[in-house]
């Protein structure tokens, strides 16, 4: 396996945690969740006056400790796999926060990024609004109940927009809205082959009937 450290990311229900615990099984990996243990994140959703500003500081400085951690690991000896980068933290705070805080916000992430350690890989899991949505109720999370479709929308453009124009490291995009690599070991094993035949630069994999 050419690269040590990949990193899963994608908007709310599109199933990165679930697919970051498959691969690590594949690649007898070890695993690093992001921890969305946020005690703003309720206050948040219910649309409570600074409950997003409170809300992304925590998780900006969460992220930060957590890749920090995984910076003191000897990477050589295991593949290391992340449901998330610190990059994507940008997405939710330019969504969320008024012009004043995000003028306090930038100078903290200024002074954060260069510290934390990039993945050797990125792997972006697209999916429509729709389905989405549909993964969101599956999943049944109390917090997550508040979640409009609109914000998921806008979410999702913002995931596409950053992805679009990233360039930090090797990209791969999967379209997962017709797929089912948790149910289906056949999706699976192709998701990895694709994994496993990436290079540097861009690729896109849109399974069929994507």
């Amino acid at each position: 396996m050419k690269f040590r450290s990949i990193a899963v990311e994608g908007p709310i229900g599109v199933g990165k945690t679930s697919f970051v615990d498959l691969l690590e099984k594949k690649f007898d990996a070890h695993k690093v969740l992001e921890d969305i243990e946020n005690p703003f994140l309720k206050d948040f959703y219910e649309d409570k006056g600074g409950a997003a500003f409170q809300a992304q500081l925590f998780f900006l400085l969460t992220r930060n400790q957590q890749l920090q951690q995984l910076q003191q690991r000897d990477l050589f000896n295991q593949i290391t796999i992340c449901d998330f980068i610190f990059p994507k933290d940008k997405i939710f705070a330019y969504l969320n926060l008024n012009d004043s805080e995000l003028l306090i916000y930038d100078k903290l992430y200024d002074m954060l990024e260069p510290q934390v350690p990039k993945p050797d890989l990125v792997i972006y899991l697209q999916a429509k609004t729709s389905r989405l949505l549909e993964r969101i109720k599956k999943r049944n999370r109390e917090y997550e109940a508040p979640i409009s479709e609109a914000y998921i929308n806008e979410v999702n453009k913002a995931y596409n927009y950053f992805f679009f124009h990233y360039t930090q490291t090797p990209l791969l995009v999967i379209d997962t809205t017709s797929i089912d690599f948790v149910h289906r070991e056949e999706h699976l094993d192709e998701l990895i082959e694709q994994i496993r035949k990436m290079e540097r630069g861009v690729q896109y994999y849109q399974p069929m009937g994507s």
